[in-house]
């Protein structure tokens, strides 16, 4: 009978051994890295609005006689779209046409007046010449002949004045017939046939047309601490209550720099040109907007809690400089350049010094060498100004590598070169956590984008599947 209970004693020590080592595996909780997209959006709400609005007054005062146009019609340059009664100005143009007539009389008058003592001055200058005038007429004709002249010249003005007041008259006769100033289409009527408008300083507001409404904007309030992230160009979606299941895009048109303070909020307004080809879209409608600020399709990512875990009792090891791959990184981030052949040879020839020298200060640092390119002490931990200083060093010679590649490139290429580089350059060192042998090891990365649940990761030796962990317990 020993042997059946010697069995039974190995048979609990193997469970027993079994149940530590699963609660040891127990111990962390695990998400699994993959391949996916990883997007950074902002939220915002906004009115969308015509890209050119012009409200159409009145310069004159009067009763509306007839309004032409109705709300939603299509109006052209020029048309006729409302009247206002003509009687009063009509009146003011024949008084001014009658003024103007006088004026005229008034200067042939002293036209002919100026005429005769210039007749009468020449007739006193050859009898003085003869000394048979005295000195005191000969003045008398001069001083009237300079008066009549004075007359001539203020009959002359008196002309003008009364032409010019014709013409204002003429203008505001014209003026009562109101026509749209652009092509568009009729937002506004606020006036009716029989209303009367008064035109003051501040000239009521009869039509609103909108030149086009196949070409919308929405008008956004981002807030200061979102700005910073918005460039022109970028994409927007946007869904209107009218059309839940639909979706919209534009993009960013322009950045205002007019911030608005509400309540100790600073906002800054931010313009989005939307296409409207089959005019669905109607201004004033309110547009849930999402600006795309940066996305990366098909990138290894990880959990977001994957980044803020930390085993208690095991010391993370220094991020500096590391998680390398840096030359796989920037070759993704130029796949999506469309390069020409010249161009990816370039590219190709860079990378390659890139990954020797990589090859070889790894194995100098692996061998115990000083000169294989190793940050210094202070460097490696991260802090301190010497790893600032190591930082700016590598980067900058990474540039310098990177520029016979950067000078292939065309404008548009170069720009979002330089945005990538940048991203590459300055992303976050992060330590990861995996299962390795049920024991967690420490994996140094470099964090990309993230969103509400997951951030890519880059420069790490990471499979898609391979358990991270995310929380004790």
């Amino acid at each position: 009978m020993v042997w059946p209970a010697l069995v039974g004693v190995v048979a609990s020590l193997a469970l027993a051994a079994c149940g530590e080592a699963g609660g040891k595996a127990a111990a962390f909780r695990t998400a699994p890295a993959d391949t996916g997209d990883v997007e950074v959006s902002i939220s915002a709400t906004g009115i969308l609005r015509a890209l050119s609005t012009v409200d159409v007054g009145t310069q004159v005062s009067g009763r509306i006689d007839s309004v032409e146009v109705d709300y939603n019609e299509r109006v052209s340059a020029g048309q006729v779209i409302a009247r206002i009664d003509p009687a009063n100005l009509a009146t003011r143009r024949a008084q001014a046409a009658a003024d103007l007539a006088s004026a005229r009389a008034g200067l042939v008058e002293a036209q002919a007046a100026l005429k005769l003592a210039e007749v009468d001055l020449k007739r006193r200058q050859d009898l003085a010449a003869r000394k048979l005038v005295s000195s005191s007429e000969l003045d008398l004709a001069l001083a009237t002949r300079d008066q009549a002249a004075a007359r001539v010249g203020s009959a002359r003005s008196a002309v003008e004045q009364r032409a010019a007041g014709l013409s204002n008259a003429e203008l505001d006769l014209e003026h009562s017939v109101i026509r749209s100033p652009v092509d568009g289409v009729v937002l506004l009527r606020s006036v009716e046939p029989g209303q009367t408008v008064a035109a003051s300083l501040q000239t009521p507001v009869l039509f609103r047309i909108a030149e086009d409404l196949t070409r919308m904007q929405i008008d956004l309030s981002i807030d200061e601490s979102d700005v910073g992230q918005i460039r022109e160009g970028m994409p927007v979606r946007f869904s209107v209550d009218a059309f839940p299941d639909r979706q919209f895009s534009g993009a960013i048109f322009q950045v205002r720099l007019a911030a608005t303070t509400v309540n100790n909020v600073v906002t800054f307004p931010v313009v989005v040109e939307v296409a409207n080809p089959d005019g669905a879209l109607l201004p004033g409608m309110t547009a849930n907007a999402e600006i795309e600020v940066a996305r990366r399709s098909g990138v290894l990512r990880v959990p977001n809690a994957a980044l803020r875990f930390k085993p208690e009792g095991v010391e993370a090891p220094a991020t500096g400089m590391g998680g390398g791959g840096f030359a796989d990184d920037l070759a993704r981030a130029a796949a999506t350049l469309s390069l020409r052949p010249d161009q990816q040879a370039a590219l190709d020839a860079v990378l390659a010094q890139m990954r020797e020298r990589a090859r070889q200060r790894a194995a100098a640092m692996a061998a115990g060498g000083a000169q294989g390119g190793g940050p210094p002490a202070g460097a490696a931990a991260g802090g301190g100004a010497g790893g600032g200083d190591w930082r700016a060093r590598v980067q900058q010679m990474m540039k310098a590598s990177l520029a016979p590649f950067r000078d292939s490139l065309d404008d548009a290429q170069r720009g979002a070169w330089d945005r990538e580089v940048e991203q590459v350059l300055n992303a976050r060192r992060v330590v990861l956590w995996v299962l390795e042998g049920g024991k967690p090891v420490a994996k140094v990365a470099r964090a990309g984008v993230s969103d509400a649940t997951h951030t890519e990761v880059m420069g790490v030796a990471l499979e898609p599947g391979t358990p991270v962990i995310v929380g004790a317990g």
